[in-house]
Order: structure tokens, then sequence, then C-alpha cells
């Protein structure tokens, strides 16, 4: 039988401790100028989808909930009233960043890397005043944390019905507060081991609002998990690779290798964002749906068919065939193709309602698309098929695994979809002030200021 000291040892050796090391051990100085540009526009996009969902029914039942149960003020709620607890606030802007199914996505998880943890390390600087770079880096340190459990686990964790933003989120939000608190790789460890005997989400609960809760949960979960480390709980330190741990209860095909080519590389570098306000796994459809209307000059009357191929999985993820709410259309890839194909905003959260799978265009579209699974296609290509009364049939396939090449574009575009969502909730001259801030966030000697800007 293995003794403390002995199971200890071991776990130094293992792949909860080389993640630990490296979160624990993260200086600002280490982060490449790249990978610093693009965490910086994942908080302002994360700030942006926060602040529009922060209004959303999902939100308000638990900001209600929450107020009811009282607590100590620590830190803010994004686009409401007042602080409530560290884990109340992570929670409730967790969800809230989630609520629009906007915010942005890495493959490497597979999932929502911000969404759990920007919410963790908010409540906490904010509570203990710290630098804007140390948030920052601690958030950098949480995102490379998710994405190397992601290459562990292996796709297969989320092939299993995983909501790998839920799961893997809980070890990246714990990762983000341990480095925030200063904790080392030993303790560090512990947190992630508190984390992952409590980490959970299913994708079965997609178009519910149980989905947006994921993230809240991680990063609450994750927060708790490194508060507790911190005061001395316990936890196995190898909770990753350990037997009956999170990788042989939750993945068949976990890969210590996966984690040998990764010295030097940063996953921050290669988040994907969103500009369309729907499922990730609808987007490649979308844009070859827009590609083909505007090369063709297709008309939605003269369109009899629809065919969408796409790889398998994507069946199980965003093919709900038949939306009758708003929050099954952004998992429908038959919805969102017809928008696409009729010049409906795909990019306008508030479009997606009940009126929307109502109207009889979309309608008519989404009756005559068939979703068709198919091997020859990439995790992140799928191809549109449309076929016209006239018997001509047009192709076209769309692709958004690549990350940006030009980030300065790239940032213009996000501030565009950020002064779109703030704006009603915060006004023109504050939603301005809290973009400037964000966009030299490494610059704040006290985060506080920043979040008492996006209350509202």
């Amino acid at each position: 039988m293995s003794t403390p000291a002995t199971t200890l040892e071991h776990a130094r050796q293992g792949v909860t401790a080389r993640i630990a090391t490296l979160a624990s051990g993260l200086r600002f100085e280490d982060i490449p100028a790249p990978a610093a540009t693009v965490a910086r526009q994942c908080l302002l996009d994360w700030f942006g989808v926060a602040l529009g969902g922060a209004s959303d029914d999902t939100v308000r039942i638990l900001r209600d909930e929450a107020l009811e149960q009282g607590g100590t003020a620590q830190a803010s709620l994004v686009g409401g009233p007042g602080k409530l607890s560290v884990l109340q606030a992570a929670l409730i802007n967790g969800t809230a960043g989630h609520a629009l199914d906007y915010d942005d996505v890495h493959y490497a998880m597979p999932g929502h890397p911000t969404a759990p943890v920007a919410p963790a390390v908010l409540a906490l600087a904010e509570r203990d005043g710290c630098s804007g770079r140390d948030l920052l880096t601690a958030f950098v340190a949480g995102v490379e944390t998710e994405c190397r459990v992601g290459r562990y686990v292996t796709q297969e964790h989320y092939e299993r019905g995983w909501h790998a933003t839920a799961t893997l989120g809980h070890f990246a939000a714990a990762a983000a507060a341990a480095r925030l608190l200063g904790l080392d790789a030993e303790v560090t460890a512990t947190a992630l081991g508190i984390a992952g005997t409590q980490a959970a989400g299913f994708k079965s609960m997609f178009g519910t609002m149980c989905k947006p809760m994921h993230a809240g949960k991680a990063a609450a979960n994750g927060l708790h998990s490194a508060l507790l480390a911190a005061r001395g709980f316990t936890a196995r330190p190898d909770v990753l690779e350990c037997a009956q741990g999170f990788g042989a209860t939750q993945s068949p095909a976990c890969d210590e290798a996966a984690l040998d080519d990764l010295d030097g590389h940063f996953f921050t570098r290669d988040v994907l964002f969103k500009f369309h306000a729907a499922c990730y796994g609808t987007h490649s459809t979308i844009e070859a749906a827009r590609s083909l209307v505007e090369s063709q000059q297709i008309r939605p009357e003269d369109i009899s068919a629809v065919e969408i191929r796409i790889r398998p999985r994507y069946l199980k993820m965003c093919a709900i065939p038949r939306p009758a709410t708003g929050l099954e259309a952004k998992f429908s890839l038959a919805m969102t193709s017809a928008m696409a194909l009729t010049g409906v905003s795909t990019a306008a959260p508030e479009r997606y309602d009940e009126t929307l799978c109502a109207m009889p265009a979309l309608t008519r579209l989404v009756q005559r698309t068939t979703v068709i699974p198919s091997d020859e296609f990439d995790d992140a290509t799928s191809e549109i098929i449309v076929s016209t009364g006239g018997g001509v049939v047009y192709r076209m396939r769309g692709d958004v695994s690549r990350p940006a090449e030009d980030l300065v574009q790239q940032g213009r575009r996000l501030r565009e979809k950020f002064d779109a969502l703030v704006t009603p909730v915060l006004g023109v001259t504050a939603t301005a002030e809290l973009a400037d801030m964000l966009e030299r966030i490494d610059e704040l000697a006290d985060v506080r200021a920043l979040m008492a800007l996006a209350r509202s």
C-alpha cells in the first residue's frame, strides 16, 4: 500500500504535476507578445458577451437566488447591481459569459476557454486588489491548463458526452486562481485534485439553461478548489493520471505523449473567436452558406433542398432538426444555415428567439434540410449543397479552425462586437472607457476600477 509520501513522489513525475508546475511558475515575462495580445482580446470579448448575457433569464434566476441567500460583498456582478461573495460572483458571471453562446472556442479542449477562467480570476483579483498584469498571467495559466488537460484526455472525452467547457474548465479555473494566489506547484496540484473530483457537465444539456451554468459552476468550483487548497484541504495530487482518477474514468484514450512536444507552445495564441451567436459547430456551415449566396446570388425562394455534410460528432452537438426556442436554434445546423441562406443575421443574439423559429421563410428551409454525417472532412470543415427547383446544384465548403494571422484586424472585429453588445447595457461613454481599460489591462495597478465600470 502506498504511503502519502510515496504517492506524492509518484505524482511529482506525473501529468498533474507537470501541468501544475507550468501554471504555478508562469510569469508575465514568459508569455509571448502574440499570446498576451490574444489574452487581452479574450477578456475584451468575454466582458462583451457577459454584459450582453447578463439580462438572460438563466442569469436572472441564479442572481435572484444568490441575492436572496445573501453573502459577503466581495466581487461585482457584471452587468448587475452590487457585489456578492467571490464564489457567487464567479457562478453568476460565469453563466452570463456563456449565456449567449457567443464566447471564444479552442479545439485543443475542445470547448470555450475563457468562459470558466475569466470569472474566477476577476472575482479573486477584485477581492484582493490584484494588478492587471497578475490577472492576465493567471488567466493565461488557466487557458494553458485546460488545453493541456484536453490534449491528455483527447477528443474521446468530449465524444463520451462530457461538456469540456465544464469538466476541463474546473481544472482551468483552479489553476488560474492558484496562480493568482501565488500557490506553489505542490499546492496547485492539490487544487487540481479538488477541482477534478467535482468536474461534471453533460453535452445532453445543450439547448437548456444548464449549458451556460456549466461555465459558471466550473469557475466557482475551480476558484473554491484553489481557496481550499490554500487553507490546507487535501486531495490526490495526481488526479489526472491516477487509478480511478479523472483520466481513467472520463476518457478511454488518455495520451501522456500528447504533452511531450509542448515546450514553449502557448495555446492561448490559438484561441478562436465567434462572430455568429450560435454554437461554434455551426460556424463553418454558416460561412459556407453565406459565401454561396454572395457568389451565386441564390434566392431563398428558389431553393428546393439543402444538404449539410459534416463530421458525425456534430450530430450529437448541434443538429437539433426542428428548433422551437432561441436556445435550440443556436444548436441547429438546419436553422442557422437557413438564416444564412435567407440573409437573417446570425451575429445578433436577440435574433435567436421563438419568433425566429416560427418565421415561414426559415421553417420552409429547415424542413428541406438534411444533415448527413461524413468522415470525409476534418473536425472543422463542413459542406453545404443547395439544390434549386431548376435542377442546378451548388456546393461550398467552410472551415473556421484557423487562428487569425492578423491580430490587429481581429482586435478591430472584436471591438465592433464588444461595442454592439455593451452599448445597450452601459451606454456609449462607459462602453468606450471599459474597452480602453481592457485593451491595456496589464497596465492597471488594481483591477477594482475595471470591475466597477462593468456593473450596471
